[in-house]
Parts: C-alpha cells; sequence; structure tokens
C-alpha cells in the first residue's frame, strides 16, 4: 500500500491574529474598568453608557492609527535595509560573500558543497538581495497591503470587544444590575478569547485564558478601587 502523503499544516497568518488580539484584549479591558470605575462615582447608566461609547470610538480610532503606522513603520525599515543591502553587494561584495559563508558554515556546511552553495546564491541579484534580507537580517518582505488592513482589524476588534462589557449597561435601568452581567459577560469573554488565542498561538488554551481573565480583572478592579476612593 502507498504511504499516506504527510501534510504539514502550519498556521501563517501570525500579522491578523495579533491585531486581532491587540484590538480585542485593549477592547474587552479599557471600557471594562472605564465602565466598573464609574459605576462607583456616578448613579446614571446614560452616563456609563455615553463614556463608553466615546471611549471605544476614540480607542478605536487610537489603535487602529497605531496599527497602521506600526505597519508603515516596518515596510519603510524593509526598504531602507534592502537598500542599504544593495548597496553593500557593490561595493563590499566580499564581505557580502563572506556573510553568506559564514551563516551556512554555522549550519555545518563547509567545502565543495559550501562553495555551491554560495555560487548559486551569488549568481543571481535578486535571489541574494532576498536570502540577505531574510537570513542575515531576519526581515520577511511586508505585504504592501498590510497598514490599512491592520488599522482595520485591531479597530474593529476594538469596537466589538468594547461593546461586550457596555452592553449590559445599554439594556438595564440600574447600574448595579447592569455592573453585574457586565462583569459576567466580560469575564466570560477573556475566558473565550484567551482559549481562542491560546489555539492560535500554539499555548495551553486554560493557561491563556487565566491570564487573559487575570490582566481584564486586575486593570477593572484597580478603575473600579479609585473612583470608589476618590467618589466616597
Amino acid at each position: 500500500m502507498p504511504a499516506t502523503p504527510h501534510t504539514e499544516k502550519h498556521f501563517t497568518a501570525t500579522e491578523t491574529v495579533r491585531d486581532v488580539v491587540i484590538g480585542m484584549a485593549d477592547g474587552l479591558t479599557v471600557p471594562f474598568a472605564l465602565a466598573a470605575g464609574l459605576a462607583a462615582a456616578v448613579s446614571s447608566t446614560k452616563v456609563i453608557v455615553t463614556a463608553g461609547l466615546a471611549e471605544i470610538v476614540a480607542g478605536a480610532i487610537a489603535m487602529g492609527l497605531g496599527g497602521y503606522l506600526a505597519a508603515r513603520t516596518d515596510a519603510e525599515h524593509y526598504a531602507s535595509e534592502r537598500a542599504r543591502e544593495n548597496w553593500e553587494i557593490d561595493h563590499m561584495r566580499d564581505k557580502e560573500v563572506q556573510e553568506i559563508s559564514a551563516i551556512f558554515e554555522s549550519y555545518g556546511v563547509e567545502g565543495d558543497g559550501l562553495n555551491t552553495v554560495v555560487a548559486a546564491i551569488t549568481s543571481d541579484r535578486q535571489r541574494w538581495l532576498d536570502f540577505m534580507m531574510k537570513f542575515e537580517l531576519g526581515l520577511e518582505k511586508p505585504d504592501p497591503k498590510r497598514a490599512p488592513i491592520s488599522a482595520g482589524t485591531i479597530a474593529a476588534s476594538y469596537v466589538v470587544g468594547g461593546l461586550i462589557p457596555l452592553s449590559p449597561y445599554m439594556v438595564m435601568a440600574t447600574i448595579a444590575e447592569a455592573f453585574v452581567y457586565s462583569v459576567g459577560f466580560t469575564a466570560l469573554a477573556l475566558i473565550v478569547f484567551g482559549g481562542i488565542k491560546g489555539q492560535f498561538t500554539g499555548i495551553s488554551k486554560a493557561k491563556s485564558a487565566a491570564q487573559t481573565l487575570l490582566v481584564g480583572g486586575l486593570a477593572a478592579a484597580a478603575a473600579y478601587a479609585l473612583a470608589h476612593a476618590f467618589s466616597g
């Protein structure tokens, strides 16, 4: 019988997951902490909803812009380093060849095999540049569309996360009741989100869920305690 073909499955959408994690984590914790803090200081759910929505909009814009600028910075850094490597190939060719040899020697390649590999890489300038960017500098070519996608993903994740702790204050008349549901919804969302994050990142789902819940809980508890102290 023919051997069953081996298919490797690797998760590759790390940048998207990172953006979702950044947006969702802050979206869950910051508006939750704000609402919890205000719950100790005000007597109307309308105030909490108004302040919460304003924070979600402002936070989504700020986080999205931050993601956009970070992606743009990565692209500009890659372009700058590639231009420098291109110049070094023209003006410091022997040194660049030695660097390729050193990289392969670190993997145990030597002798005629080393000479053959180095010659193959240096025979094509584009391949040479790509090799130096990846294996000397550890840089992958950024997706030119990455900046707006990153901004949109982070902003949308922030909005979704922020509406979870705020939603009870939108539908319930009393702050005390809304606060209890907000705590419950947010805790559950943090646990689920942490578990999903653990699934994608390859770490223990239980550990990831516990860590995410701990961070969100500490943020809300600190905000609530401060607001309660200043209001009382």
